[in-house]
């Protein structure tokens, strides 16, 4: 068996026991039934992902930083060169990009994961280099990789969430760097959900008018010619999408089967968690939303996995900032349910 169809094959539905203890606690916490709001909803599914009530603290956290490039940079899909992911790799790597202030804040170890950048990188602490290839082929003009390629890379994901668990960690971060991904997402949003790209196509980094409207033609004519099935989410990845999708969807899988948390960050994340989904739709129990991009692609995919995005600042950064800012939110819903005393243990009188 693989090590894919393993982890599939572990991954199991929320405990629906753990699930009913968590809800009858909240109810009986000092506080109004329900003023928690989506806190109390994350608590509850934290607590039927563990299968106990109250679930283990997610702590300590790890953020995982997936790198590749993408061939459909050639479309002109956006300004930046593409040198500006291997870049970036290192700006991660020296703690100078807004995930390193923001991952400092929150308490997260960053580790930045090679699994496609189009360069090659010297090993150093805190980067993994586990190239599977050199960025992909163009998606406008034929397939993104070859089905071998996207699991090599989803198992590669699967890999890194196992290590960073088996070191401790109690609770993973997405975050994603790759020029070009967003137009990736947007075609795999398309591809699992059946939107319109013209629907589902952001400004990504930032971009005129017209680059837009050739980045949402670029993804029409991507998915066009061989519209793929999303029953088929292997091959659907292999034509339209990145390696660091593919890499993000295995470290989704890999949380889930061990039934650690994921805090999903923008849309990058959406369209991998998409991918996951439809290989294990179970594994959208170990799913947090952290929060909602102002990527039109990622609110698509937020309906799609059904989660609740728990901040909206407008953010359309990556590198994993959104989710490194809700994850005390996370902690601190958790924390609530472990924590707060009930009415009859703190003495106080409940509501007629």
């Amino acid at each position: 068996m693989s090590l894919l169809d393993e982890t599939i094959a572990t991954i199991a539905p929320a405990h629906e026991g753990a699930i009913a203890d968590a809800r009858a606690r909240q109810a009986r916490m000092t506080k109004p039934a329900g003023s928690l709001g989506v806190l109390e909803d994350v608590s509850v599914q934290l607590a039927g992902l563990a299968g106990e009530c109250p679930p283990p603290m997610p702590e300590p956290a790890a953020l995982a930083i997936f790198a590749a490039d993408h061939g459909v940079h050639a479309q002109g899909v956006t300004p930046w060169p593409q040198e500006v992911t291997a870049q970036m790799v290192a700006n991660f790597l020296a703690g100078g990009a807004v995930v390193n202030a923001f991952a400092a804040q929150s308490g997260a170890d960053v580790v930045v994961v090679d699994v496609g950048v189009a360069a090659e990188l010297d090993e150093v602490p805190g980067l993994l280099v586990r190239k599977v290839r050199s960025g992909t082929a163009d998606m406008a003009t034929g397939p993104a990789m070859s089905q071998g390629d996207a699991i090599q890379a989803v198992e590669t994901g699967i890999e890194v969430a196992r290590e960073l668990v088996e070191s401790g960690h109690r609770v993973l971060l997405t975050g994603d760097m790759g020029i070009a991904n967003t137009t990736a997402s947007a075609a795999l949003i398309c591809a699992f959900t059946g939107a319109d790209p013209a629907d589902a196509t952001g400004v990504g980094t930032g971009i005129d008018p017209a680059t837009h409207a050739r980045k949402v033609e670029v993804v029409r004519r991507a998915l066009d010619p061989h519209r793929p099935d999303a029953g088929d989410a292997i091959g659907t990845l292999a034509t339209v999408g990145g390696l660091e999708h593919a890499a993000l969807a295995g470290f989704v899988l890999g949380a889930a089967a061990l039934r650690v948390p994921v805090v999903l960050d923008g849309v990058i994340a959406g369209a991998a968690a998409l991918v996951a989904q439809a290989l294990a739709p179970d594994c959208v129990a170990a799913c947090v939303a952290g929060h909602r991009s102002s990527e039109p692609g990622h609110a698509i995919a937020l309906e799609h996995l059904g989660l609740t995005p728990l901040v909206d600042l407008k953010l359309r950064l990556g590198e994993g900032t959104g989710a490194a800012l809700a994850l005390p939110l996370v902690q601190s819903a958790v924390r609530a349910l472990r924590e707060v005393a009930t009415f009859d243990s703190a003495g106080v009188t409940e509501k007629a």
